[in-house]
């Protein structure tokens, strides 16, 4: 039993160094675990790694261009204006009364030509005083024929009267005559004298009674003027009565029926000549300039108006005619005006937009909008294919393109669509249509391997556990043929390290 005793401390001693031993004995092989561990990935490390490595290559960017070529170019100045018409009447009423008659086409739309009856109003008052009219000439008439007859029978009286009172101063003389002789008497001279007398007065009294026929006549012809007066108005008022179109033309506004009673001088409609258009349009300042010519006159510019309708343009030529006398409150600019030759499709009140051809400029370019950035710089491909700035001036804007004059600028390729990657300087590739034709690509270096050595690079490839298996599957492909490309070679043994 005391020998039992002293056997379990030296058991229990074994047993403790035992477990250090196994634990130190652990760790060792995990520290030569993790050692073993790093050197085979700095191995692989140095094996992946190309020993010389590709020196940095300056990036090349593409760029569209287009070729800078002076032509002679029409600017086209876009406005938008209203369409109206050069000749509108309004149609009224010329007499009160209760509309009668109505043309079958008198109707907003409705189509007339030049006299054409439009309506009438009930012209039985005005045709009866047209018949007093005439009743009333056809008395003055009859008095002017009496005191042309009075005047004839007055004149014969006048007439006689001055015979008998000649005869009577013939016998006063006789009478004088025969006294002086002494055969006569002084009461037979008195007597003749005062027969002389009588017969001079009665001269008087016919002239006076011819004063009055010959007044009757001018009195009677005055009537008659007035009689006539009055039958033309007369007649006016009864043609009145009927309204017709003073031109060929549109109706719009139409506001009576057959049987409404309309009173003078009333809006009935209104009458548009749809072949007579023209386009007012509003310009700025600075684009009218452009439209004068070396007198500051304005030019007479072709212009072609165009209405979207539905997707369809209607589209017609014109020119400028004439401007506004002012500008207008609270406007700006100036509105000018062109008249529409072909007006067929436009009405009154289209709102179109307006295309003027300006004076045409010569030795400028027209580029891309995007070619151009806010200094007014172009940047022109070099010799050596590289970027510079130029500067440009500018001269129109036209939609999405630009009218641009420079000098020395002629067949040079300049970049079409501008990045903030792009500036003096780099480095580019001109593609598209001002682009110079590109070299053919140079056919890659072929090399024919010999057997070892393919082994040796087929078997590196397939142990590379880091390379995609689309690019290693195409890797063994190309070691599979006969000739093998010398950089796919080179980039292989340049990764084995030898």
């Amino acid at each position: 039993m005391p020998e039992t005793l002293k056997a379990i401390p030296l058991l229990m001693r074994f047993l403790r160094r035992s477990l250090v031993g196994l634990f130190l004995m652990a760790v060792t092989l995990g520290l030569l675990a993790y050692a073993g561990q790093t050197v085979w990935g700095a191995l692989e490390s140095v094996w992946n790694q190309e020993s010389n490595p590709r020196p940095a290559r300056e990036r090349v960017f593409a760029v569209n261009v287009v070729t800078y070529e002076p032509v002679s170019v029409t600017p086209v100045m876009t406005s938008f204006g209203e369409v109206r018409s050069r000749r509108t009447l309004e149609v009224r009423a010329t007499a009160s009364g209760t509309v009668v008659e109505l043309a079958e086409d008198f109707e907003d739309g409705g189509s007339v030509r030049a006299g054409d009856l439009l309506l009438r109003v009930d012209p039985t008052d005005a045709e009866e005083a047209l018949e007093v009219a005439r009743t009333d000439l056809a008395e003055a008439e009859a008095e002017l024929r009496d005191a042309r007859r009075a005047l004839e029978i007055a004149q014969d009286d006048v007439a006689q009267a001055e015979a008998q009172s000649e005869l009577r101063s013939q016998a006063l003389a006789r009478a004088r005559s025969l006294a002086e002789r002494g055969v006569g008497t002084e009461a037979a001279v008195e007597e003749a004298a005062l027969a002389e007398a009588s017969a001079k007065q009665s001269v008087l009294s016919k002239r006076q009674a011819l004063a009055n026929a010959e007044a009757r006549v001018d009195q009677a012809q005055n009537g008659m003027a007035r009689q006539r007066i009055a039958l033309a108005e007369a007649q006016r008022a009864v043609e009145d009565t009927a309204i017709r179109a003073a031109f060929s033309g549109t109706l719009s506004d139409v506001t009576v029926v057959q049987g409404r009673l309309v009173q003078n001088n009333e809006q009935v409609a209104n009458l548009v000549d749809s072949e007579l258009l023209e386009v007012a349009f509003r310009v700025s300042t600075s684009e009218y300039a452009r439209l004068l010519d070396e007198n500051g006159d304005l030019i007479k510019a072709e212009v072609l108006v165009a209405l979207d309708v539905l997707g369809t343009d209607l589209e017609t030529s014109g020119i400028i005619s004439r401007e506004s006398a002012s500008v207008g409150d609270g406007q700006s600019g100036r509105q000018i005006f062109a008249r529409i030759e072909q007006p067929r499709g436009f009405r009154p009140g289209d709102f179109v937009s307006v295309h003027i051809n300006e004076p045409e400029l010569r030795g400028v370019a027209l580029l891309p909008a995007s070619t151009l950035d806010a200094a007014g710089n172009v940047l022109v491909v070099t010799e050596d294919e590289r970027l510079k700035a130029v500067p440009v001036e500018l001269l129109r804007r036209q939609g999405d393109d630009v009218i641009v004059r420079a000098a020395g600028l002629s067949g040079q390729q300049v970049v079409a669509e501008r990045s903030p990657l792009l500036g003096e300087g780099i480095k580019v590739r001109a593609i598209g249509p001002g682009a110079a034709p590109a070299e053919e690509p140079e056919e890659p270096a072929m090399v024919e391997l010999t057997e070892e050595r393919r082994a040796r690079l087929v078997a590196f490839v397939e142990a590379n556990t880091f390379m995609p298996q689309d690019a290693k599957e195409r890797v063994l492909a190309q070691l599979a043929q006969p000739m093998v490309p010398v950089q796919t070679v080179e980039r292989i043994e340049a990764r084995m390290g030898g």
